[in-house]
């Protein structure tokens, strides 16, 4: 394999055993390889400009070179981290697995490896490899081009409307946004559009004076006012009442807000980015959301991909949430069953990474044994919620039933409704519902 340029700037740190075969291999490849030993872990040389990657050998290191390894990365948080995991790594329960952006069952696929490794000094991850950020976490397509495009809109300071389902993660995409700005050490303002009354969004969001309305007993200041210099986050923007929508836009037309019971405009340096779920030109076409407003928020797009698209990351986020989970409660859940992992796999995620954290939360809470089973993520062994399936067997028994009522009648309806004890009205809803056609029945 041809050595890449500039190998002064990539450098992977080795934590394992020094004659690894991978870590020739990285050598030969063009990479400048620091090994750190597990058992004596040293600081970390890192110099500007160096690309660097930690490469952890879970294969050799034991629980207790795996704390020191994890004291020593911690100190380096934006330094991402790939693994190098047994055949099994299913039997891989340290924590510190759950921090590694990238997983390499032994035997590693090689090319993969440096492919993945080029890619750091690329696309490098490290910005969402902590506990905020992750629900961003994950080595599908869709979430390696989303966090890319995050990373280009971050620095520019220009509204951003994110969009996706609920429970895909858009606030947490928010905070990527700031926290990667250059307003990144300055206040972060969010706001749910539709979780306060109409009646109090305008206080809250702008701030009052006192004796604006009943109840107004002193001068309070608004989200967008304590957030100056810094971001705010609308979400579900959608749900914004028009009037609000108004003043929304004063404040991006000329930066600056009025309070409830004032006239006395007052400047304000924020950056806002907004996130919805619903359809925001469909709304601007029932006339539900200001046209101006919508095209002033969508300057900047982020779209959050919903978990059925995300191939392979189920696995890696319900991984990463358990070993998280564990280490701040005493739990014994350890892994999952194969069974729980492929009704996982299969399941479709109506409510995305939230329903995913979840269902891990709870199953690892209520689990009799070290390993989940799709019993305790209330999951079908086929990826049907539990309750689904027990609708679906109601189901199945009440349409049986209509069935033999309707032929040991001749299929006359009020013959039938005696027998099933209900109205005729109710039968012929039933009929409707599973589909029967008396006349075809006939």
């Amino acid at each position: 394999m041809a050595a890449a340029p500039d190998t002064g700037k990539r450098c992977v740190i080795w934590f394992g055993n020094p004659g690894a075969r991978e870590k020739v291999m990285l050598a030969a490849d063009g990479w400048q390889v620091r090994a750190v030993l597990p058992q004596q872990p040293a600081e970390i040389g890192m110099r500007d400009g160096d690309v660097v990657v930690g490469l952890i050998d879970f294969r050799t290191s034991s629980d207790s070179e795996l704390e020191r390894i994890g004291r020593l990365t911690a100190e380096h948080r934006h330094m991402p981290l790939f693994a190098l995991t047994p055949a099994d790594d299913g039997h891989v329960l340290h924590p510190l697995l759950s921090s590694c952006q990238r997983q390499f069952p032994h035997p590693p696929d090689l090319k993969d490896l440096l492919r993945q490794l080029q890619l750091v000094g690329q696309d490098s991850p490290a910005p969402v490899v902590d506990d905020v950020m992750a629900t961003l976490l994950g080595e599908s397509d869709v979430m390696l081009a989303m966090r890319a495009t995050l990373r280009k809109l971050a620095p520019v300071d220009l509204p951003v409307l994110i969009t996706g389902e609920t429970g895909t993660g858009k606030e947490v995409a928010a905070h990527a946004l700031h926290r990667l700005s250059p307003r990144g050490s300055r206040p972060f303002q969010a706001v749910n559009c539709g979780a306060i009354p109409s009646t109090l969004l305008q206080s809250e969001l702008f701030g009052h004076e006192r004796g604006a309305f009943t109840g107004a007993t002193s001068r309070r200041q608004g989200l967008f006012e304590t957030a100056h210099t810094g971001t705010v986050f609308l979400d579900e923007i959608g749900d914004l009442p028009l009037d609000a929508q108004t003043s929304l836009l004063r404040v991006l037309q000329e930066g600056t807000i009025e309070r409830v019971g004032s006239n006395q405009p007052i400047t304000v340096d924020v950056r806002i980015l907004a996130a919805t779920h619903v359809d925001l030109e469909r709304a601007v076409e029932e006339g539900r959301f200001r046209r101006d407003l919508y095209y002033r928020l969508n300057v900047l797009r982020l779209s959050m991909p919903p978990l059925r698209h995300r191939q392979g990351d189920i696995d890696l986020l319900s991984r990463h949430f358990l070993n998280s989970f564990r280490t701040r409660h005493r739990i014994r859940a350890r892994g999952y069953t194969t069974q729980a992992r492929q009704a996982m796999e299969r399941f479709d995620w109506p409510g995305n990474v939230r329903e995913l954290l979840n269902r891990v939360q709870r199953a690892a809470i209520t689990a009799d044994g070290e390993l989940i089973t799709s019993a305790d993520l209330e999951l079908a062994g086929d990826g049907t919620p539990d309750a689904a399936r027990l609708g679906n067997a109601r189901s199945h028994a009440e349409r049986e039933t209509l069935l033999s009522c309707l032929q040991q009648s001749r299929f006359n309806v009020s013959a039938c409704a005696r027998l099933m004890k209900v109205s005729r009205v109710t039968v012929y809803r039933l009929c409707r519902k599973h589909q029967l056609t008396l006349e075809t029945l006939r």
